[in-house]
């Protein structure tokens, strides 16, 4: 099912007010807000408020925003638990858990002060909850299931309602069965705007927002291992990996805003590739202005929220990605042995007469399997693929581009395509004559000496892999 962009119904109807742990009567499910669902994994632009206070709002990273009425003052949103379908990148489909059609679901954005009520029906075959990441509210509207609320139970509708006390980003999530619905993908964005003009939140052109999440799914298979503690092979950014995760487009001098948050069993050191940024807030509020220092890479600890913000002053296509190597990856077998070195082809041609299609990996290193038409299972994503300008990218996972461009028109968030490099700025090969390497022939001994020595020096011998380009091996 396509978005349905149509704003829900503004009758006033009677809704009993409900606290969280009761369930809506018959009558009242009459008067529910639409649920409105969304099943394309692309971006979708950013939806513009028309009730409520204005604000300028976000683009969810290969998500939406979901919408709201307007009720009596009161800011109503449906939220529907359910199992989906989600593409983590083309030709790959995910089981999931999620909400309104999708995993994450959508973002909820409010307004600093808003009156918020929230109806969440659960369609999920066990009872559920959910928890407003780092809002200020009522303590029995914070979604711990046992603790604060009973669980809703499949097939029913409880009711939040609270105030959005501060501005800031934050998530929601079940607090109910959490290994298991959290693994299987249930969790979605929060932006609370400021009501006016803030001393510690800029206004910016280009808002983006996003939640790192992983998956352990076999090769061939669809649904996510529940059980798995560390050992995940599916690294996603709003459960999509690359090259299904879209480029962040933005206008060269935009001043840009991402915000992302961790909901995986790890940290992840977010790199941006040609520009510098503030990071100006966390899940607890804006950042203090004395606090805010230049970086390039920022850790994401497990269950933060983190809001950079920086000028797009540098045209070109930039990398955008985790920096722990394994998160650019997509599925791949962790017990593969490193035979970088290691000469196997006579073993090759013994093995093809037994396996036609077996392949000899890893003995220059892993990239040649970008390059490998090497037979899949019917349902997976390759471990390193993405094809740029100049060939493969040789990545996967955690990682997009950030494109900015002297023509982007504001507002637009369409993809601009390559970056057309001017005359002379590409890396290039030479070939002119190279001078003889420089040497220390002087250094320094340690710093004291080994108790026993060898009885002779040992040589490590290096073996370079053929057609070396010439060099001396």
């Amino acid at each position: 099912m396509t978005t349905n962009r149509r704003r829900f119904l503004t009758g006033t109807a009677g809704v009993a007010t409900a606290a969280a742990a009761a369930s809506i009567s018959k009558v009242a499910m009459a008067a529910l807000p639409e649920p409105i669902t969304q099943s394309s994994p692309d971006t979708m632009p950013p939806l513009v408020p028309d009730t409520g206070r204005p604000y300028t709002p976000v683009v969810t990273l290969n998500g939406w925003t979901l919408p709201w009425r307007m009720n009596n003052g009161v800011k109503e949103f449906h939220l529907v638990a359910e199992p989906v379908v989600r593409e983590m990148a083309p030709g790959f489909k995910a089981h999931l858990w999620g909400y309104n059609g999708q995993s994450p679901g959508p973002t909820i954005e409010v307004v600093e002060g808003d009156h918020v009520r929230i109806f969440v029906t659960n369609k999920l075959p066990e009872h559920t909850s959910v928890h407003w990441h780092g809002q200020r509210l009522p303590n029995g509207m914070d979604g711990v299931t046992g603790l604060t609320q009973a669980g809703i139970p499949p097939g029913k509708t409880f009711v939040y309602e609270f105030v959005a006390r501060r501005p800031g980003t934050f998530m929601y999530h079940p607090h109910a069965d959490e290994m298991t619905q959290m693994a299987m993908g249930m969790m979605g964005s929060w932006i609370t705007h400021p009501k006016s003009r803030h001393p510690l939140i800029d206004e910016v052109d280009r808002d983006f927002v996003f939640l790192l999440n992983a998956y352990d799914i076999e090769p061939g298979s669809y649904t996510p291992k529940i059980m798995t503690m560390l050992d995940f092979n599916l690294w996603s950014w709003n459960s999509r990996v690359f090259p299904g995760i879209d480029s962040l487009n933005v206008r060269l001098n935009d001043k840009v805003r991402i915000r992302i948050g961790n909901l995986t069993m790890t940290n992840h050191p977010m790199h941006l590739h040609g520009h510098e940024f503030l990071v100006t807030g966390t899940d607890g509020g804006p950042t203090p202005k004395s606090t805010r220092f230049h970086e390039v890479t920022t850790d994401i600890a497990v269950g933060q929220m983190r809001q950079i913000e920086f000028l797009a002053d540098e045209e070109g296509d930039w990398a955008f990605h985790c920096h722990k190597s394994h998160h650019t990856m997509n599925a791949m077998g962790h017990d593969v042995p490193t035979m970088i070195g290691v000469e196997h082809r006579g073993v090759v041609k013994q093995i093809t007469k037994l396996i036609p299609d077996y392949m000899v990996m890893g003995e220059r290193g892993m990239a040649d399997m970008a390059e490998m038409e090497m037979p899949l299972p019917d349902n997976t994503a390759p471990m390193m693929t993405g094809d740029g300008p100049f060939g493969s990218v040789e990545m996967g996972g955690m990682f997009s581009v950030v494109k900015v461009r002297r023509g982007q028109k504001r507002g637009d968030y369409s993809d601009p395509g390559w970056y057309p490099h001017p005359a002379g700025t590409v890396a290039y090969e030479w070939t002119g004559a190279l001078p003889d390497p420089a040497r220390a022939y002087g250094a320094g001994r340690s710093s004291m000496p080994r108790r026993q020595q060898p009885s002779k020096d040992v040589e490590v011998k290096v073996r370079k892999p053929a057609n070396h380009g010439g060099h001396d091996h």
